[in-house]
């Protein structure tokens, strides 16, 4: 049962540090055997363990994190939500994401701050405005909310963009009114605290080593810095490390690494109502709740598994936001970050079932991993469950890449990657 505070005792509480504050979730010791394991302590694997629990019935579920809580690509993003992709397939997955988002708050009973406040992709050649009219027309034709803007209603919907006068002028936009943002390590920590009241075990500082197979084959657990942990069903979802995982079960998938860079301003008082992207320019940014400008662009040129990236990515993002938005040259910079984003040849996930019979696999996210947390989460307890994809996800198998149904959703990532 979650504990309820009134205002006083709740002032009284954050005035006075940490004192008598409980732990959101607890830390176990691992146990010899589960039911399930995840692999990663992210969003994705986070919310597959909470959807075990509280939709399968699935409860004996060990979340195995080598780090801490948050600590790898869901608290280092930008935090951006959308679901306006191209394919049939890929706005099926992203707007059944889109649709959990509105009410992930009241489901966790913990405010992950979603704020669909729009997501505008702009246009800056003539090949842009084909590209994106053909996603507004794509997006209706599968009921995914998108529509086209002029230069002018562009710059109605935020005005400090400048539209004219640049090297690169706005010749429109597409806008997707119910996209927006969250706050990205709260979406973490509530789907820990929901999960761990289910009871799911959070096991953090634990690195898997080896998977371990059944002598049919099957998997039969995993071994890690903390022992042997023993169960008939893994699913692995480790984001950019997802290939050095499933290479220790005999796997090979088709993953490239790379850093992925952000960075944001000091806090400045609410100026910029939206999120902007721009793949001809280069950049996106949004504001957060706190006031600073967070800003970000595509990966860095090079395979890497560091938390870091060139400084060059940085200064060229920073340049492209002060061309369209020359109000914030003045504006200094208070910290950069990097992810490591694990991109497919189609730019497509991975999200089903392995030749490994027990082994489950979410992967391949690229840059858009945040934004599909709840869906990705949901469809990826549910193959677990019930050894057999949801219709949802059942093309992003990993199997298309030998059959040769690629989802190619290179242009929709809007920012090169």
């Amino acid at each position: 049962m979650q504990r309820s505070f009134s205002a006083w005792s709740l002032l009284r509480r954050g005035l006075g540090g940490q004192r008598g504050w409980s732990a959101q979730w607890r830390s176990p010791e691992p146990q010899p055997s589960y039911d399930a394991l995840i692999v990663g302590g992210g969003g994705h694997g986070l919310g597959a363990a909470y959807y075990l629990a509280r939709e399968h019935g699935i409860r004996r579920v060990a979340v195995l994190e080598k780090g801490w809580i948050g600590g790898g690509n869901t608290g280092r993003n930008t935090t951006i939500i959308r679901s306006n992709y191209l394919f049939d397939e890929s706005a099926a997955l992203y707007d059944h994401a889109l649709q959990m988002w509105s009410g992930l708050s009241q489901e966790l009973n913990y405010n992950v701050m979603f704020s669909p406040r729009g997501v505008l992709m702009l246009a800056h050649t003539v090949h842009d405005v084909q590209v994106f009219r053909r996603h507004v027309f794509a997006n209706r034709a599968n009921g995914v909310q998108n529509e086209w803007l002029s230069p002018q209603q562009a710059q109605a919907f935020c005005p400090v963009l400048k539209i004219t006068d640049i090297r690169y002028p706005v010749l429109g936009g597409a806008l997707q009114r119910g996209g927006g943002t969250a706050r990205h390590d709260a979406v973490a920590w509530g789907y820990a605290r929901a999960a761990d009241a289910l009871g799911v075990d959070i096991i953090e500082n634990c690195e898997v080593t080896g998977i371990l197979r059944a002598d049919s084959g099957a998997v039969a657990g995993v071994q890690t810095t903390r022992g042997a942990i023993r169960a008939p069903k893994v699913g692995v979802s480790a984001a950019g490390h997802s290939s050095v995982i499933m290479d220790m079960a005999g796997v090979r998938v088709p993953l490239s690494s790379y850093p992925l860079q952000a960075l944001v301003s000091e806090p400045v008082k609410p100026i910029f109502p939206c999120v902007v992207m721009s793949n001809s320019i280069h950049a996106y940014i949004s504001q957060s709740d706190k006031g600073e400008l967070v800003i970000g662009a595509g990966t860095d040129a090079y395979n890497s598994y560091t938390q870091r990236g060139g400084p060059h990515i940085t200064a060229h993002a920073l340049e492209a936001i002060c061309e369209l938005f020359p109000m914030f040259r003045r504006l200094r910079m208070l910290r950069c970050w990097g992810g490591i984003v694990d991109v497919t040849p189609d730019r497509s996930p991975i999200l089903g079932k392995t030749p490994v019979p027990g082994l489950y696999l979410n992967c391949g996210w690229g840059t858009g991993g945040f934004k599909a947390t709840p869906g990705s989460a949901h469809l990826f307890a549910w193959t677990i469950a019930h050894d057999a994809p949801h219709p949802v996800n059942a093309p992003f198998t990993l199997e298309r890449f030998r059959d040769g149904n690629l989802i190619d959703e290179a242009a929709a990532a809007a920012v090169a990657h």
